[in-house]
């Protein structure tokens, strides 16, 4: 039985289905899923798949990897776009009542990790050219930032919808623009920029590094996919969503390398004298992914604590501001090194429904306290995405988990008959 007051004030509904009323229409699914796509940090890979790459090898790997997150995380869209739950009531059924606290504390911890770094990756390179890199202006910047994305965290779904409406479009538009009058200045066409990288990384490794860069908050993906209409809609804004907003983000980066040396689409514009546009593009690019990551984290804390999820936000958020400058220049390898233990979590909970599927859709998924087959594929997926070079990490996770998973249903399966026999 529903709590109808819950129903009424909580927008975001943490604890239950997104019901009809609640659900959003293509375009605003698209302009929030392409939001959380705008991600610096995918600059940087940009900047590293251009240092060891040609311009085909760099559209190959582009394509490859963008088709595999694609699959991934438009499987996971439709599975929250179907059901109406979120990552962590997902997580209940697959994963149990207590075991879903595995999953939720790793999309949590790395989540924070990301707003934090990611608020100081908009604080730090402004105060150094507005600031000279004055110590106290840093951390002013440092706290109205991580103050203004913990906000639009904190009021829920139709805050990051507006963020993302208004800061889409220009950050698409003016880092376009900026792109291509970067390429215009350079010596030759983009072909021949692209040909001085050193060759040092082969497609299929490019491809790896396109899906690490955004498997962990693809992993996210129900909690946004759920308000969509329905699950052709929501699959399909977030299959296009994420391939255009990581396609851009790679470029950005890439240009940015090729440019001027650097990793950001906001040093391309600093090196055009576009200086108030480079600042405004900056902010916005690292708001539309921190709102969204907080928001993530923040239903994570509530199914682990039991407690509602705006506090959690703002939890979160004050951790990950004040953090956000020792989290940047120290524990971005160790996030890392935590993306590649979040998709085994994104292919169990696919698998969960799927082959649970008529249990799903008539809301009567079994509950458990903690169903070891799950949490023995996240642990065995993420030790193998981490130690084995072969490959690619995240895929080498996801089959692992699959394996265990799988294995685990069979066995269920098979005790099920045997007591109805």
């Amino acid at each position: 039985m529903k709590d109808n007051k819950n129903t009424t004030t909580d927008i975001d509904y943490a604890n239950e289905a997104v019901p009809k009323e609640g659900r959003k229409g293509f375009v605003t699914m698209f302009m929030i899923m392409l939001g959380f796509t705008f991600f610096s940090a995918s600059m940087w890979v940009g900047q590293q798949m251009a240092a060891g790459l040609d311009f085909y090898g760099f559209i190959k790997s582009l394509l490859l990897g963008g088709i595999i997150l694609g699959i991934y995380t438009g499987l996971l869209g439709y599975v929250g776009a179907k059901t109406g739950l979120s990552l962590d009531l997902l997580s209940k059924r697959a994963f149990g009542e207590k075991g879903s606290y595995i999953s939720s504390a790793m999309i949590s911890f790395t989540q924070i990790g990301w707003f934090g770094v990611g608020v100081a990756m908009f604080a730090i390179p402004v105060s150094a050219e507005i600031f000279g890199g004055s110590e106290a202006a840093k951390w002013i910047l440092v706290l109205v930032a991580g103050g203004c994305m913990t906000a639009s965290a904190y009021f829920g779904i139709d805050s990051l919808t507006v963020i993302s409406y208004i800061a889409v479009p220009l950050v698409a538009i003016l880092g376009t623009v900026a792109m291509v009058m970067a390429v215009s200045q350079g010596n030759g066409t983009i072909v021949d920029q692209f040909a001085v990288s050193s060759g040092s990384i082969t497609v299929i490794g490019g491809a790896g590094m396109v899906i690490g860069s955004f498997v962990s908050g693809g992993t996210a993906t129900p909690n946004f996919a759920r308000f969509a209409k329905d699950a052709k809609s929501g699959t399909i804004a977030t299959v296009v969503a994420f391939f255009i907003g990581n396609s851009l983000m790679f470029f950005f980066g890439a240009i940015a390398y090729i440019f001027v040396g650097g990793n950001d689409i906001f040093e391309v514009m600093i090196r055009l004298n576009l200086f108030y546009m480079a600042i405004l593009v900056l902010g916005l690019n690292i708001w539309t992914t921190n709102d969204n990551a907080l928001y993530s984290a923040g239903l994570g804390l509530a199914n682990i604590f039991g407690q509602k999820k705006k506090p959690m936000v703002l939890i979160s958020g004050i951790v990950g501001t004040l953090l956000s400058v020792w989290l940047y220049y120290n524990f971005c390898n160790w996030l890392n090194v935590l993306n590649c233990t979040l998709p085994p979590v994104g292919i169990i909970l696919v698998m969960s429904y799927f082959m649970n599927k008529k249990a799903y859709d008539e809301d009567r998924v079994p509950q458990r306290t903690v169903n070891w087959f799950a949490v023995i594929g996240v642990i065995l997926g993420a030790v193998v995405a981490n130690v084995f070079t072969w490959g690619i990490a995240s895929i080498n996770g996801m089959v692992v988990a699959a394996i265990c998973y799988g294995a685990g249903q069979l066995i269920a399966q098979d005790s099920k008959t045997a007591e109805n026999a």
